[in-house]
């Protein structure tokens, strides 16, 4: 099947397109308040270092994923995405008040919300998906999703920004609480049955989440995509730390990152339209280590100081660096049983995002002791040396899986 028909197939399916549609919507929304809350922030405080809290306030809920990710377990998901998008559009409108530092806690307080909200309707979005999109479609549709998120990034922040130029903040947050009421309208209009969840048999909201991180670290075949996943993401931004040395070193001013980042994104939207095609041919964890090496190599070639180099980098990384994991989230949607699908997700995508935040400090930190050319390669070789034994285990199973196909799946 090649990758316009797939794509096609995706694009016929009513539900799949209207949920896809939704992301779009919501992507565009999101991005343009990510860059748009930390200007506001600066022109307010002319404080650097408040206006980096922003992303701060944003990532924290995440380390609360797996037990956010139980209520969507506890509810029908269908519902509780409306709902919380709608809420959230409606707690958007508050930042009509923010005009000066005095009411900056309302900013801080509504991006932390912001943040919980993504995280439980994120967890709740994983398992809907598994409902609404047919399950040979999943990779394909996961592909199509990391394609419109990476586009609306080229774009919504700059737009966001314009915005915020010429109307201020609160316009910025008016047009994504449109976004968001936009996302619920689309995702009430979805055909999907869900079963109400059986309420659990005693026990605990801790007991209930721990049901999810033991399930996904006990499970053969997701732990390793999810490890490689978090792996790879805390390696990538210890190198992102260096960013800034890399553009020193090719004699260009900080803006030059812009373009880096619009080169980085243009290789993440291409690798989305492959991805079914390619976690089909592949399998998931020879998808993952190519795209984990591949990232390596992109991030040691980084440290050579010329500017073809740095921009061939920069897609290569935009196109490695999605593989590992958009295969280990479809593998969860396929894996796991739909009743825990929210934890799973949930735990997964804190496992994975989790060390991004802890890679991005330590990165700042190695960077003022030793410069790119040194480190550079270090981290890639890493990434090369994280990608084997997903190799490994996908050659292994397949030699498994040749002798006895009913022992060769460990779920």
């Amino acid at each position: 099947m090649t990758t316009s028909s797939t794509v096609l197939r995706v694009l016929r399916d009513r539900d799949a397109r209207r949920y896809l549609t939704g992301l779009v919507v919501n992507a565009f929304g999101s991005s343009a308040l990510w860059l748009a809350s930390g200007i506001w922030v600066k022109d307010l405080t002319g404080s650097n270092g408040l206006a980096g809290l922003c992303l701060l306030a944003l990532w924290a809920p995440t380390l609360a994923g797996p037990a956010l990710g139980t209520l969507a377990d506890r509810v029908r998901r269908k519902p509780l995405i409306i709902t919380v998008n709608l809420a959230l559009a409606a707690l958007l409108l508050t930042l009509f008040t923010v005009d000066s530092p005095a009411r900056l806690w309302l900013l801080f307080a509504v991006l932390f919300l912001y943040g919980t909200a993504d995280a439980v309707t994120g967890a709740a979005e994983s398992a809907l998906v598994a409902a609404v999109v047919p399950a040979d479609l999943l990779g394909d549709f996961n592909g199509l999703r990391m394609t419109v998120t990476e586009g609306m990034k080229l774009v919504a922040p700059l737009t966001g920004a314009g915005l915020y130029a010429a109307f201020g903040g609160p316009a910025v947050a008016a047009l994504d609480a449109a976004s968001f009421a936009a996302t619920a309208g689309l995702c009430a209009l979805l055909r999907v049955r869900e079963e109400r969840p059986v309420p659990p048999d005693g026990g605990d909201w801790r007991r209930r989440t721990a049901e999810g991180v033991r399930y996904l670290w006990r499970h053969d075949g997701l732990r390793p995509l999810v490890r490689a996943g978090g792996t790879t993401l805390l390696l990538t931004s210890l190198a992102s730390a260096a960013l800034y040395a890399v553009i020193d070193r090719l004699g260009h001013s900080p803006a030059y990152a812009g373009v880096l980042y619009a080169v980085q994104g243009a290789g993440s939207v291409t690798v989305g339209l492959l991805t079914g095609p390619a976690l089909r041919r592949l399998g998931a964890r020879r998808f993952a280590a190519a795209g984990t090496a591949l990232t390596g190599l992109a991030v040691i070639a980084r440290a050579v100081p010329s500017d073809p180099v740095a921009l061939a980098s920069s897609l290569a990384s935009g196109i490695g660096l999605p593989c590992v994991l958009t295969a280990a989230f479809t593998a969860v949607q396929r894996e796991t049983p739909d009743a825990l699908l929210g934890r799973v997700s949930a735990t997964a995508s804190t496992l994975m995002f989790t060390p991004n935040v802890i890679g991005l400090a330590a990165g700042a930190a190695l960077v003022e002791l030793a410069g790119p050319g040194l480190l550079l390669p270090c981290y890639g070789l890493a990434m090369v040396a994280t990608a084997v034994p997903l190799v490994q285990r996908a050659a292994s199973a397949s030699r498994t899986a040749a002798r006895s196909p009913s022992d060769a799946n460990p779920a």
